[in-house]
């Protein structure tokens, strides 16, 4: 395939610059169905999630009650241990219940918007560079991205961290257009501050970033590079802040760092949410890695990783179409100038898709399915300009042959990826295969206008059909636990691990719903099947992997007199605490923070805390990391059960730690 042969022709109507190009009266009716569509659904069966993940749900309730837990993200507002990640996700959730009060609803609502939001800024992106039509598919490709549907409705940090990637990339392609400082400083703010939403994952579109700027930008060389440097400091500057006040914060005055072994949010950062990820060395992980691995595996790594069973329903469906766009794309504009703001796109969103789609599929580390919303974006920006780069220049062999290929793949790919659960709606794949098949061979050949819309249409569902059914079985489906996943079972259960837990309920496997309250206000039981593993899916005291479930009278017990001390419980493990905590509003203990495996309380501290009447429960259950016997949580369990009479109330191990 020549580039003189598919050099781009003369009616091609955009300015080199990316000059947003003039709107049609369709645009913005068509835009606001776009926005308020996904936000009808995104919200419908909401509170169905309940606390989602139970997890952040009971850090957002800390920080709802104390300004310090807002500020460090603490687990608990007694400022025992924070969260495993920076507090940048719980910020908008923790004030949306001030202001609301304690719900799934006041939780979750602001994910949905950063839904809404992320749709309408990749909208606006892709549109300055191509077209209004290219926005608006972009938008829609995003939209119903199955991972997406899931992740914009859930309390994971991801949804935070995606806005501001793809805020970034506004912002960038905003510098490539005119090449202002401001814009620059602007990206790597951006950038900054989705660190603080999740740490080093969102490095991975910065070379993306960069080598766009670096190609295109308008200055000379030097001027780019000074440029870069700005958007570095920026970025430095937006994370930064946050760090050193953590870093040099006396450690007596705040609560553990979560996720580290040393009480540092340096050794968080490079380690157990940085390299670790890429090695498998992660010290406290739950994985093979770690220190206190459970026998958990993150499934096999390659580059075919993304179309495994975990991964292909999430988002697999448009990956090669994407591809194909993007190659097809660089070649149509590779005679035009430098700065070509067209060329600067495809160079953004397929370095973001080429770097991220790399990692994901090669890291050793813990990877869990829902992690690949951060391709989403990158797959709907290149699907949306290439379809309309390529419709363009339709008239030309080579670019017929390239929209054959790209459906032809995109037909296959939905084959396989509904081929997988069978017994979800076994009609769409025929129906899909035979349209694809139709689609391919028909755009081979030149078509009028009349064939050439019934050509586009049918394309359109062949690349939709079966992202909309996942996404639809999605949002009808409540989902909870640390690791959800979008869409009907296919055998793959949590971790990318084949049958890791029962039932297709769409969320973790047959996870249990999250204890607590719902947004009636009523408490939630559990749903779901159980397994006989030490996650304690289902068991009234949880476990690493699953919330505890109180029933009425342990609730009543805790909450008598509760207020009088600074934990009303302690318990080994986050989301064992999560659940005692968000059914009574009260601060509990996690022990050990998420695994169970950071020495945070030691068991000198956890005495003192008794001996100084902090803590009036301890809550049984065997959640000490892998049997570890060495664990400062099992030498804090091993003491009570030495010192303290148990008793049982509501099928959980009580010890009045007030009473020995």
């Amino acid at each position: 395939m020549s580039t003189a042969t598919l050099a781009p022709s003369e009616s091609v109507p955009l300015q080199q610059n990316s000059v947003s190009p003039r709107h049609n009266r369709w645009e913005y009716p068509a835009l606001a169905a776009l926005l308020v569509g996904t936000a009808v659904a995104y919200l419908y069966n909401l509170g169905a999630n309940g606390w989602a993940n139970a997890f952040y749900s009971a850090a957002v309730q800390a920080g709802s009650q104390s300004w310090m837990a807002f500020f460090f993200g603490s687990s608990d507002a007694g400022n025992s241990i924070t969260v495993d990640k920076p507090p940048a996700s719980l910020w908008l959730m923790e004030l949306s219940v001030r202001l609301f009060g304690l719900s799934s609803w006041s939780i979750l609502v602001p994910q949905v918007l950063l839904g809404v939001g992320t749709v309408a800024l990749l909208w606006a992106t892709v549109r300055r560079s191509f077209a209004p039509a290219a926005g608006l598919l972009s938008g829609l490709a995003l939209a119903v991205t199955p991972v997406a549907a899931l992740m914009f409705r859930f309390n994971n940090p991801d949804a935070l961290l995606v806005f501001l990637m793809v805020a970034a990339a506004w912002a960038m392609l905003r510098a490539v257009a005119d090449g202002r400082w401001r814009w620059l400083v602007l990206t790597g703010a951006f950038i900054g501050f989705g660190f603080l939403a999740k740490q080093l994952q969102v490095l991975l579109v910065v070379p993306a970033l960069a080598l766009t700027y670096l190609i295109a930008g308008p200055p000379a060389l030097g001027k780019r590079i000074a440029q870069l440097c700005a958007a570095g400091a920026s970025m430095v500057l937006a994370a930064g802040w946050w760090l050193l006040t953590v870093e040099f914060w006396p450690a007596s005055s705040r609560p553990w760092i979560g996720g580290s072994q040393n009480n540092s949010i340096l050794e968080l950062t490079l380690g157990y949410n940085g390299l670790g990820r890429l090695n498998g060395n992660e010290t406290g992980s739950v994985g093979p890695g770690g220190e206190g691995g459970r026998g958990m595996t993150w499934g096999d790594t390659g580059i075919t990783r993304l179309f495994e069973p975990a991964q292909g329903g999430q988002i697999a469906w448009l990956i090669p179409a994407a591809s194909i766009a993007l190659i097809a794309g660089i070649i149509l504009c590779a005679k035009a100038p430098r700065t070509d703001g067209r060329r600067a796109a495809l160079v953004l969103w397929g370095g973001w898709l080429l770097v991220t789609g790399l990692v994901f599929s090669f890291m050793a580390g813990i990877f869990h399915q829902y992690y690949t919303v951060a391709l989403a974006p990158a797959i709907a920006a290149l699907v949306g300009s290439g379809a309309v780069l390529l419709w363009r220049e339709r008239d030309r062999v080579l670019v017929r042959v390239a929209l054959g290929v790209a459906t032809g793949a995109t037909t296959a790919t939905a084959w396989v990826l509904l081929s997988r659960s069978s017994d979800f709606v076994p009609w769409l794949r025929w129906v899909v295969l035979v349209a694809g098949v139709t689609a391919t061979v028909a755009l081979l050949f030149p078509l009028g206008r009349r064939r050439s819309l019934a050509a586009a249409l049918t394309v359109a569902f062949v690349g939709l059909a079966g992202p909309v059914a996942y996404t639809a079985h999605t949002l009808a489906t409540p989902h909870s636990g640390p690791i959800p996943t979008a869409g009907p079972n296919v055998g793959s259960g949590f971790g990318g691990h084949p049958g890791g837990g029962p039932g297709d309920d769409g969320g973790m496997r047959g996870g249990p719903m999250m204890p607590g309250r719902n947004s009636q206000g009523k408490r939630i039981s559990p749903e779901g099947g159980t397994i006989g593993s030490p996650a304690g899916f289902g068991a009234p005291t949880g476990g690493f992997l699953s919330a505890s479930t109180p029933g009425d009278e342990l609730v009543a017990l805790l909450e008598d007199n509760g207020d009088a001390y600074t934990w009303v419980a302690a318990t080994v493990s986050s989301n064992s605490a999560a659940g005692y905590q968000l059914a009574t509003e009260l601060p509990v203990m996690p022990i050990g923070g998420f695994n169970g495996t950071d020495p945070s309380p030691t068991l000198e501290q956890f005495q003192q805390y008794v001996a100084d009447g902090k803590i009036h429960y301890f809550l049984g259950g065997d959640n000490t990391p892998n049997g570890d016997q060495s664990s400062e949580s099992a030498k804090i369990t091993a003491w009570v059960r030495a010192t303290f009479t148990p008793v049982e109330v509501d099928g959980v191990t009580v010890y009045n730690l007030t009473a020995r």
